[in-house]
């Protein structure tokens, strides 16, 4: 399932996952965030959007931006609605040393699925084209 809201980017929940929805939203906000791919102070959409475009209940979303403001990485006001809190993405460096971290953890777990490197490369296109 994926969802989009404006030019945000885009939350997928995967059903097989047995990881609870709230919480998948909740780990990719953080990613996103972290990454530096949403910036300080950007507006997140409003949980009934969110959870519109996800087809979850609103509760589920509320509870992921619950959690990720007790993490401090959201701050919500009244009429101002949820936005990214200041000083929470990862320095060029940093994020550079995460983003080699993921790609040996896809890469590690593709291979234990019998991938090849060309279908390692296959894949990792068809979602940059994706995104």
């Amino acid at each position: 399932m994926t969802g989009r809201a404006g030019d945000w980017p885009r939350i997928m929940l995967d059903l097989d996952d047995p990881t609870p929805p709230f919480e998948q939203v909740r780990r990719q906000i953080s990613e996103l965030i972290v990454a530096g791919a949403l910036a300080e102070a950007t507006r997140l959409p409003t949980v009934r959007q969110l959870a519109a475009d996800l087809r979850v209940a609103p509760g589920t979303v509320a509870r992921a931006y619950k959690e990720l403001e007790a993490e401090g990485l959201v701050k919500t006001r009244r009429g101002a609605g949820t936005r990214v809190a200041p000083g929470q993405a990862l320095p060029p460096r940093q994020r550079q040393m995460k983003l080699e971290q993921l790609t040996a953890g896809f890469v590690a777990a593709a291979r234990r699925i019998g991938a090849d490197g060309a279908a390692i490369r296959a894949a990792v296109e068809a979602a940059l084209r994706e995104a």
